[in-house]
């Protein structure tokens, strides 16, 4: 597969939609709003919010990566990434809300996207286990 290609590919598009919707929910919960530069955490709702945004930029990378390998196990190895990811991404949901959230309506659109996303990378995952593109 070819990079100019990869938004041909329907998991991409989806990593894309949910790295953007992860950056805005963490952005908009940070207290530290210079989060982005990565300068020094001062919160646990900071360490959150930029562990959310660094999971959801390293699953668009690990996508891209599997869509262009050739290689068998680097594709399996970076399934086993995504999955640790958006596991991680749900637990930073849940970190927020203990954390004291009280607009819960953004991080159950974050799970929603979550959701499509895995919906969208199970059956990608699929066809790549059987050897197809």
């Amino acid at each position: 597969m070819k990079r100019n290609s990869l938004n041909s590919l329907g998991v991409y598009r989806k990593s894309l939609a949910l790295r953007d919707l992860s950056e805005a929910v963490a952005n908009y919960f940070a207290y530290n709003k210079e989060i982005i530069s990565l300068r020094k955490i001062d919160s646990f709702r900071d360490d959150i919010t930029q562990s959310l945004m660094t999971d959801a930029v390293l699953i668009t990378k690990e996508v891209e990566l599997a869509a262009l390998s050739n290689s068998y196990s680097v594709r399996m190895k970076s399934m086993t990434f995504i999955n640790i990811m958006t596991r991680n991404i749900l637990a930073y949901c849940n970190g927020l809300e203990r954390d004291g959230i009280k607009e819960k309506e953004y991080l159950n659109l974050l799970r929603k996207e979550i959701k499509t996303f895995r919906g969208s990378f199970k059956k990608w995952r699929k066809s790549l286990q059987n050897g197809n593109d």
